[in-house]
């Protein structure tokens, strides 16, 4: 099968050796493209997000128990989360054991657990897991961090396993966030509502901007009582405990610290008030410097403790609990928003795209802003529907004049790679990046459709800009009952509301009953469009039969656009998607609808008077 890279927004080119300077969209397993040293070399990424599958809603006590059975790939499927002790997972161990990256405690560890927990799922996910968290660690920088999301199934053992690998001295925090309201049918546990980010940094250096979020009106109002030209203060201590040598320890305007057992200590919310930060002048001199300004404040009484005017400042610093609080909006200093709202679980609002393990992208950008700075390359080896993405393309448009963060994206599914097209095109102009590890011929897709018909089905639908449409099944990847329909996109052409494209995909032979029942489907659901994708040529009886349906009439440019429409795979990996009458066009002026999830942002393509349909 012949895959290579096509350029998105920009010419084709067989050059790989482009992760530092372009945005790149892997499609396939993780591991291997992290092998490759030229892809990625080392200390090459500066932060890292995983949300790598997991079965978590499998009987805890089934994945400790070994399996045997016949050998099968433990390659992740779509949406199959599920890991399996088989030839796939043993060679693993082995690759573990002889990996040069991977040190001595990292092989003793997994040792360990090889003897604990047997040939079982929970071994070969963590084994799998290991081989990757390695190589990870070794792509990035000494300024980088890695955050690593879980839920408390397995938690523990991966804390190990990168305690191991990143050393226990650079661990940070054991994030807890709140992914889903209330569970209340519930009679043998408390209501499981959080997930686990393990964060880790590479070393001392790693880049680090805490943030914050607005307080509480209630404890501004009762912990700051005073008020000045400044605003809303408190009183607090300008000396710390423990006798100091030094000026720290000098009197200063008759009260002696060193007396109380104590000593100067000047806040950092006060430094940005000094001369170069305080650094150029005596604590005494700071001292002098701050009360003129009247940020110090002396008691009545003879002898007493100065003390210094703290404001309530930016807000709360980010602690390690994320939890959206439902109904605490209004509550908050400067804000509508409620408590935690910025990384707020998905619930029914427009950005839920119906993929099982989506994250909101205030969570991911809450991450980028703490731990990347601008110009930065971000990492998501597991990037599922893209919210890594979509998080770094939003950042990088709400602040224009910093340089953009670049960013990576590895998926083993043609149903996530074409959601992350899709939903890129939101963005106006689109980003460029790359995509690695698709077909880029007929003989590539051919072979695609012998190897596994449903990715093909989903790759195809992503050539034409369309949604995978039908249910997913959780254990083989396939789909449901899809009623003739394998994927749906949906335009505007006028004021009555979205209109539907349905796309259907044959792979193996195809004649003109295949384009009647396509017919019949595009009538039964009153699609204004209907797309018929082949892999083979379309023959003369299939052209007469589509050519026999009214034409989509547009109302903006009052001519008709053939309503059923036959293109080849060889076509659009040749043409893109085409542009001529007859190809797959829509009339100037239509765009995405803004009820279609995965694309409710989008704005119009222009392209030499008409609207494409599916450019990306």
């Amino acid at each position: 099968m012949r895959v290579c890279l096509g350029e998105q927004g920009a010419s084709r080119s067989p050059n790989l050796r482009c992760m530092a300077d372009r945005n790149l969209l892997l499609y396939g397993d993780n591991l291997p493209f992290l092998l490759d040293t030229d892809l990625f070399p080392s200390e090459s990424v500066d932060l890292i997000y995983l949300d790598p599958p997991f079965n978590s809603n499998a009987n805890y006590n089934v994945l400790f128990k070994a399996v045997s059975g016949e050998p099968s790939s433990a390659q992740i499927k779509a949406f199959d989360d599920t890991w399996t002790w088989d030839q796939s997972a043993n060679a693993a161990l082995f690759q573990l054991m002889e990996e040069g990256h991977a040190g001595d405690g990292v092989k003793s560890l997994v040792k360990t657990f090889h003897s604990f927990l047997g040939h079982s799922p929970m071994l070969a996910y963590l084994v799998q897991m290991a081989m990757r968290l390695v190589h990870l660690r070794r792509v990035l920088r000494s300024t980088g961090s890695l955050y690593l999301h879980c839920d408390p199934t397995a938690s523990h053992y991966l804390k190990l396993v990168l305690d191991g690998i990143f050393g226990a001295e650079n661990f940070r925090n054991e994030i807890v966030w709140r992914r889903t309201n209330s569970h209340n049918k519930l009679s043998r546990q408390y209501g499981p509502i959080h997930d686990t980010i393990l964060f880790y940094a590479k070393s001392d250096d790693a880049v680090f901007h805490l943030g914050t979020r607005p307080y509480m009106k209630k404890y501004v109002e009762t912990s700051f009582p005073h008020r000045d030209k400044r605003g809303m203060y408190q009183l607090n201590n300008l000396t710390g405990p423990g006798v100091r040598s030094g000026e720290c320890g000098k009197a200063w305007r008759g009260y002696n610290p060193t007396k109380g057992k104590r000593h100067w200590a000047i806040p950092l919310s006060l430094r940005p008030f000094l001369k170069d930060a305080g650094r150029s002048e005596s604590v005494l001199e700071a001292l002098e410097s701050l009360y003129a300004q009247g940020f110090i404040v002396f008691p009545d009484k003879d002898g007493g403790q100065p003390r210094y005017k703290q404001y309530p400042g930016d807000g709360v610093l980010y602690q390690d609990v994320w939890a959206f609080q439902p109904s605490t909006q209004g509550l908050l200093v400067g804000t509508n928003e409620g408590i935690d709202e910025d990384v707020k679980y998905l619930d029914q609002d427009d950005e839920k795209l119906g993929y099982p393990t989506q994250k909101p992208i205030g969570l991911l950008k809450r991450i980028l802003r703490t731990s990347s700075n601008p110009g930065a390359v971000v990492l998501d080896p597991f990037c599922g529907c893209g919210t890594t993405i979509d998080a770094v393309e939003t950042l990088n448009r709400e602040h224009p004049t910093e340089k953009p963060r670049r960013w990576i994206g590895i998926d083993v599914t043609h149903v996530a790679v074409n959601l992350i097209k899709a939903r890129l095109t939101r963005f106006d102009p689109a980003p460029a990046y790359r995509v690695v590890g698709e077909p880029i011929d007929a003989e590539g897709a051919t072979a695609l459709f012998k190897q596994d018909p449903f990715q093909f089905q989903f790759w195809a639908c992503g050539l034409v800009g369309a949604r995978p449409f039908g249910s997913l099944d959780g254990k083989t990847g396939k789909r449901g009952a899809d009623r003739g329909i394998d994927g749906v996109r949906y335009f505007v052409d006028d004021n009555t509301g979205p209109k539907t494209i349905l796309v259907q995909v044959k792979g193996g032979k195809s004649g003109a009953r295949d384009v009647r029942d396509f017919r019949g489907t595009i009538e039964r659901e009153q699609a204004a469009l209907g797309i018929l994708v082949l892999l083979s040529e379309p023959t003369k009886e299939m052209q007469k039969e589509a050519s026999t349906l009214a034409p989509y009439v547009s109302t903006s440019e009052r001519k008709g656009v053939p309503r059923l429409q036959i293109v080849t795979i060889e076509q659009l990996l040749a043409e893109g998607t085409p542009s001529q009458p007859g190809g797959v066009v829509l009339p100037r002026g239509v765009e995405a609808s803004s009820s279609d999830k995965t694309l409710k942002k989008a704005k119009r393509h222009d392209a030499g008077g008409l609207f494409i349909w599916g450019s990306q």
